[in-house]
Order: C-alpha cells, then sequence, then structure tokens
C-alpha cells in the first residue's frame, strides 16, 4: 500500500528507477521495520503510522544512499531516529499517552505452535518480552532489539547509532545483563503468584 502510493506519486510506475529501487527496498524490509518499530516500544495504535514515516523519509533519500552499508543498516538509522521523533512528539503533544501502554493481548495474536501447551508457553515468553522490552531504557532497548531480534552485527550496530564499536559491545553485554535479571525477576513473580 505504502509503496504503491509512493510510487505514484509524481513519477508513473516503472519509468523511474528511483521508484522501482524503492518497491524492492519497501518489499524486501517491510517487515523489519514493522518488528523493529514494535520491539521498540511504539504502541499499537502508532505503529503502522511510524512505518509509513520510515518509508517516506526512505523514498525520499534513496537517490543519496551511496550503498557504503546494507540497506537495512541506512533503513535503520532512518527507524531509530523516526522512533525518536515518534517519543518526542508524544511527549510534547500528549505526554499522558505516553503512560505504558498495555500490551498487545497475545491471545489474539496467531501462532505456529503446534499443540495447546507450546501455544500457551508461546504466547507466555512473548508477554515476558515485550513486558521486559518496555522496562528496559530507550538505549539498551535499541541496541538489544537490533542485535537479538532483528540479528544485526555489532559493526552495523555501530553504524547505525553513530556509537564506536566497543561502545556496542559494553552496552550489548550491559542490555543482556539488565534483560536477564528483570526476565528473571519477572519469572519469580509468576512463580509466586500461581504458587
Amino acid at each position: 500500500m505504502i509503496a504503491r502510493a509512493v510510487a505514484s506519486d509524481d513519477t508513473p510506475t516503472g519509468s523511474s528507477p528511483a521508484a522501482l529501487a524503492f518497491v524492492d527496498v519497501y518489499q524486501a524490509e517491510a517487515g523489519f521495520v514493522w518488528r523493529a518499530v514494535r520491539g521498540l516500544g511504539v504502541g499499537q495504535g502508532a505503529i503502522d503510522d511510524v512505518v509509513q514515516e520510515v518509508f517516506v523519509i526512505a523514498y525520499r533519500r534513496l537517490p543519496e544512499f551511496e550503498g557504503r552499508s546494507s540497506v537495512r543498516t541506512w533503513l535503520s538509522g532512518i527507524l531509530l531516529n523516526a522512533v525518536r521523533h515518534h517519543r518526542r512528539s508524544l511527549l510534547r503533544k500528549s505526554p499522558h499517552e505516553t503512560l505504558r501502554e498495555e500490551p498487545t493481548d497475545v491471545d489474539t495474536l496467531e501462532t505456529r505452535a503446534r499443540g495447546p501447551h507450546e501455544e500457551a508457553v508461546a504466547r507466555e515468553e512473548t508477554r515476558l518480552l515485550e513486558r521486559v522490552l518496555g522496562d528496559l531504557d530507550e538505549a539498551k532497548r535499541e541496541i538489544l532489539v537490533l542485535a537479538e531480534l532483528e540479528e544485526m552485527s555489532a559493526p552495523e550496530i555501530a553504524e547505525v547509532l553513530g556509537l564506536n564499536l566497543n561502545t556496542v559491545y559494553s552496552r550489548l553485554r550491559l542490555a543482556r545483563e539488565s534483560f536477564e535479571k528483570l526476565a528473571a525477576r519477572y519469572r519469580a513473580h509468576e512463580r509466586r503468584r500461581l504458587g
């Protein structure tokens, strides 16, 4: 939908190499962008808007892309800036909406688990992941989502975030430690609750 809307903007579909390249970029990376935006904590009602903003910016900047990094790395930089801008705008315009939003009800999400037990385990793990990521500070969440969920390499993350490679390794280690501590705390709380 976004690709067609942007491609039909001023240029007929197929006549501009930039428009064709954009369609290829969109088709290859739309899933990645959506997952990353969601993983970075954008509220359910704003995910599509932020994803659209990412691709509108990518379309405008595509002629400037020099290929010094992968398209995914380039898009990650745009994505992080769009998420940060969204958060700043929310804080400025609607501070009441920055209160922690209830995560998506994972019971309504489709799962590929084969049986009821596997399905319940997968849903509980998804709930845990969303809660822990939601409790991490922005810098730790960004680096963890890029490294663990999107499987980007440390050099790619360093390029996206504009950090020294050693800083990325250090922050990633701290983010993993924080994640493990929070996950252990939530699991212990859940065991006590079920008792």
